[in-house]
């Protein structure tokens, strides 16, 4: 069997050099279209890296702030609470609602140190302690005379107490 020679017929050659000719213009179509839409893809990434610069800048001012402001924050911190505690209460067998009432009336007298700053408070610890250890406290009967022995200072004012028999 042979085949047919169609180029010598110009119906079919005007037919193969059409199909070479969009072919290639096809081809040049889609070269532009695709390069139209990398260009579109690659402008949004390059907006997309300068919008992560930029917030990553911005991220990094509010955090330097931030921290300059927990810094502030810190350094003008105030009590917000008292807690007293008598260590030896034990040793003159005192049962525990005495122990409380007498921390009560020692917060009492301290409770003018709510709401002020730490350092208002460290610069006030030793006027603190004596008005502490110069109020003898009444508990069954007995007089006892009180002995800072600790005191923390921060957002929870904390002291411990010793008790003494007054003479």
């Amino acid at each position: 069997m042979r085949i047919p020679s169609y180029y010598r017929q110009p119906g079919w050659q005007r037919f193969i050099a059409g199909m070479a000719i969009g072919a290639i213009i096809s081809w040049f179509i889609f070269l532009y279209i695709y390069g139209v839409w990398q260009e579109e893809y690659s402008k949004d990434i390059k907006k997309l890296r300068d919008d992560i610069e930029e917030l990553e800048e911005d991220k990094q001012i509010w955090q330097e702030e931030y921290k300059e402001l927990n810094k502030k924050n810190i350094e003008r911190l105030t009590v917000q609470e008292i807690k007293v505690e008598i260590s030896n209460g034990e040793k003159y067998r005192l049962d525990p609602l005495s122990v409380f009432e007498a921390e009560k009336k020692v917060k009492e007298d301290i409770k003018m140190m709510l709401a002020k700053d730490l350092e208002t408070v460290y610069k006030s610890r030793e006027l603190l302690k004596r008005v502490i250890e110069n109020k003898p406290v009444r508990i069954n009967e007995k007089r006892y005379n009180i002995k800072v022995e600790e005191v923390f200072i921060y957002t929870t004012l904390y002291i411990q107490l010793r008790l003494t028999l007054e003479e």
